[in-house]
């Protein structure tokens, strides 16, 4: 008996040994520093939940910015340096336009969760985008977003009148449309860059998430940043995956990485869009940094235009990209902003609960087997 104990108990160790040695480790590359959410949480917690959900059939190496910018990750997911990347759309608009469409919408963010959820319902649902990811290379696993944007600055923002003139770091087309109508100047700066622009004078400030005052350091130039309300930035594919490696998984592990991704997902926004930009204002206050109220007519300014730059966003999409139906496509997204707002509210805004709703709602109703192509 004791034989048969022994013989069992080294096949099973052969047999663990066995299975770790075949599990697969996947390049993975968020293209953030590691204080950004984007390495910190949503890369660091996938490369966590992966071995969790493939029962560790599948594992991560986290690669650094120094390895692959996020100018970069088209190449590097197409060459396959990077099997797993953190793709901004907005990087590569002709490429996915659909994505492009999204992220023109981004004065409309008002629920960083809300717009997350909107984006990868949306994403995953529309057969056109899913095609041009296939053209583009990769499989799309879900999208997450900042807080609400605003405007860090070296001088004060409270009117309209006082952006006249500010050279400001845009973050894309639709906050570029916002400064240009209210008379500042939007300049086309890497988020990765903007700390040396604006120590050097290059820019007076950014659009951007106030969570950027930790993430990239202008809590150590910025002396005040406004109140008002500009936009989310949900326009994001941050598990973009390499095409060919996804064909070469079974289902299973498919199934796995999405339920990985998925969590992630929620973690991330949830740093992104309400953790991070509290404990940055905190830093704010301890600065001296000081938050400028916005006055009433420059909010009231601020949303009518938000509203009317959908508009824009239709007229570009139409114009750039030949789409007939933007209309069509902006009512369906704004359809599912409207639809996960409620959910968000209805959930108390809690992550895990969002991240569940959104695997039962969405990535349940997919085949792991033939979603992606």
């Amino acid at each position: 008996m004791k034989l048969l104990q022994t013989t069992a108990f080294a096949l099973g160790v052969a047999l663990s040994l066995g299975a770790m040695a075949e599990a697969r480790e996947l390049r993975t590359a968020p293209a953030a520093p590691p204080p950004h959410p984007a390495n910190g949480v949503l890369y660091t917690n996938f490369s966590q939940y992966l071995p969790e959900e493939s029962d560790g059939r599948l594992t991560a190496q986290i690669l650094g910015p120094e390895v692959v910018t996020l100018g970069q990750m088209k190449d590097a997911l197409q060459s396959q340096l990077v099997e797993v990347g953190n793709l901004l759309p907005l990087y590569f608009p002709a490429d996915l336009p659909n994505m492009a469409l999204a992220g023109e919408l981004a004065l409309t963010g008002r629920s960083p969760h809300a717009m997350a959820a909107a984006m990868t319902e949306y994403m995953v649902n529309c057969d056109s985008c899913q095609e041009e990811m296939r053209r583009f290379g990769i499989v799309y696993l879900g999208s997450g977003s900042s807080d609400v944007y605003t405007v860090l600055t070296n001088r004060p923002v409270a009117t309209a009148a006082d952006l006249r003139g500010l050279r400001l770091r845009s973050g894309g087309a639709p906050f570029s449309r916002w400064a240009e109508h209210f008379g500042a100047v939007p300049t086309d700066v890497s988020v990765n860059d903007q700390f040396e622009s604006m120590s050097q004078g290059v820019i007076d400030g950014t659009m951007a998430s106030v969570a950027d005052l930790l993430s990239f350091r202008l809590v150590e130039l910025a002396s005040n940043y406004s109140g008002i309300q500009l936009g989310t930035y949900h326009a994001t594919s941050n598990f973009a995956f390499s095409l060919p490696v996804w064909q070469s998984l079974e289902a299973e592990d498919r199934a796995a990485i999405i339920r990985a991704a998925n969590r992630a997902n929620a973690d991330f926004t949830q740093r992104w869009g309400y953790a991070m930009p509290e404990e940055a204002r905190a830093a704010a206050a301890e600065a001296g940094i000081e938050m400028i109220e916005p006055d009433a007519d420059f909010l009231a300014a601020s949303e009518e235009f938000a509203v009317a730059d959908r508009q824009n966003a239709i007229a570009r999409a139409e114009q750039q990209f030949g789409m007939t139906d933007a209309s069509e496509r902006v009512e369906t997204f704004l359809g599912l902003v409207e639809k996960w707002t409620a959910i968000v509210e209805e959930v108390n805004g809690d992550p895990e609960a969002i991240a569940e709703r959104l695997q039962s709602e969405v990535w349940d109703q997919v085949d792991p087997a033939t979603y992606g192509g």
